[in-house]
């Protein structure tokens, strides 16, 4: 449960010090229990002080860290049930499944098909992240020479699916280095497991046939004080698996249920006969609310509208995504090529930069920093304003890359035109058309 400031600020050392950055330990204490400071910031609170405030103040859903390297994860965290509350904080992570009866040359091959699958999106590098090595049942020696190379050979992280504890041990022993998860462990396996887990210091996954079955698997790893625990309530059945996530999310979040304050791991690929009823199950679950879906295989056309929904569901809603101001080469712009001037803004950015590509026309788009507003939103708040852009494209290193004299404005912000032309003496300022749909025929014609 969490503690109040108050109860909060008699576990501090009430030195009053503002080596925090605030001016007495008392709002120090405030800040703590409105999660606006980190416990952190203060460097004389006592150990015993900081196990008992860490506990308290830790988010109702255990953040587990997965694997290890650049595309090391980490899911749960959670502290709101709905997202515009206040933000989701850790992605779901996106799985694929590969059988440990695949030929390694074969594996090799899809890994290399796999790690291609990267898209770049607001500035963000978009990416898969996790990969299920499922037992087959031909042996831990194949196990644990596929986890190897997956471990060794990519830069994916693993989930190590078998129900054969000594299947397990092969693997964690050749892959264990990279911090795999251990799916899963039941009533029966849970005492192996989870010394498995604590031993290596590893996640481990457990699975029930129903969430009221899942609190004595998590109570009875808590005792064994393995803590970073993922959970799966074991349903298969869309509906049964839609309600158990919600009732999971609520029981961590609104009756402070600690049992169940882990993030879950779904299966669409067991869901579904085909990979696009999985993508639209996946889809689902990156909605309400899983930690991790998992697929039987990552295709382009499956892949990239999850990551987009994963990306845009994930942004704080408090917070305009923003495109980095700059200078955007589409195609191979040269000395004769259009200059486009927009906002950074991301939709506009990505509507704009979409057409102009559309158009085949290659050109030089300048983005200009305005706080994340659109066209007329910025322009009528003032940081779209004429004399603004023309000393952005001074300062933009644009005159180094061509020697064309004309900038397209967009035709929202006509109104600035005069304004640009004072400040680029030089330049002939064109007005754009209003609606990006028009933008290909304009270039064309340009």
């Amino acid at each position: 449960m969490a503690l109040t400031g108050i109860q909060i600020f008699k576990l501090l050392p009430k030195t009053n010090c503002k080596e925090c950055g605030v001016p007495t330990c008392l709002a120090f204490a405030m800040n703590l229990a409105s999660g606006k400071a980190e416990l952190d910031a203060c460097p004389y609170v006592s150990d015993e002080a900081k196990a008992e405030l860490s506990e308290a103040s830790a988010p109702p859903i255990r953040p587990v860290i997965l694997g290890k390297g650049v595309r090391q994860k980490t899911t749960g965290g959670e502290t709101v049930l709905y997202r515009h509350e206040k933000t989701f904080f850790n992605e779901t992570i996106i799985a694929a499944t590969v059988s440990s009866d695949t030929d390694a040359a074969q594996l090799e091959k899809k890994l290399l098909i796999y790690n291609a699958f990267q898209y770049e999106r607001v500035g963000f590098n978009l990416r898969p992240e996790l990969l299920v090595l499922k037992d087959a049942g031909n042996g831990k020696d194949a196990f644990a020479a596929l986890a190897k190379i997956i471990a060794e050979k990519s830069e994916f992280n693993l989930v190590l699916m078998t129900e054969d504890l000594d299947v397990m041990k092969a693997g964690v022993e050749t892959a264990g280095f990279k911090r795999p998860l251990l799916y899963a462990a039941t009533k029966d396996s849970i005492d192996a497991l989870g010394a498995l887990a604590k031993d290596n210091d590893l996640p481990l996954a457990v699975k029930a046939d129903s969430v009221a079955d899942l609190i004595p698997l998590t109570e009875k790893l808590l005792e064994m004080d393995v803590k970073d625990i993922v959970i799966d309530s074991g349903a298969r059945e869309i509906k049964q698996a839609l309600e158990d996530q919600v009732a999971i999310r609520r029981a961590a979040l609104k009756d402070s249920n600690r049992s169940l304050g882990f993030p879950t791991i779904s299966f669409p690929c067991e869901m579904a006969s085909n990979l696009d009823m999985e993508t639209m199950i996946a889809g689902m679950f990156i909605a309400k609310y899983g930690g991790i879906v998992v697929l039987s295989d990552f295709t382009a056309e499956s892949l990239f509208p999850l990551l987009l929904e994963r990306l845009n569901i994930y942004t704080d809603p408090q917070r305009p995504m923003t495109v980095t101001e700059g200078i955007y080469e589409i195609g191979t712009p040269d000395n004769k090529s259009p200059i486009v001037v927009t906002t950074n803004f991301a939709l506009t950015c990505f509507i704009v930069s979409g057409e102009i590509e559309a158009s085949k026309v290659p050109t030089w788009l300048l983005i200009k920093d305005s706080e994340g507003l659109s066209v007329l939103t910025a322009w009528a708040a003032g940081k779209f304003a004429g004399d603004d852009v023309g000393m952005f494209v001074k300062k933009s290193g644009i005159f180094d890359k061509t020697k064309n004299t004309e900038l397209i404005i967009p035709g929202y912000a006509a109104a600035i035109a005069g304004e640009v032309e004072e400040e680029l003496a030089d330049w002939t300022i064109t007005v754009g058309p209003r609606e990006a749909a028009h933008i290909p025929a304009f270039l064309k014609t340009k």
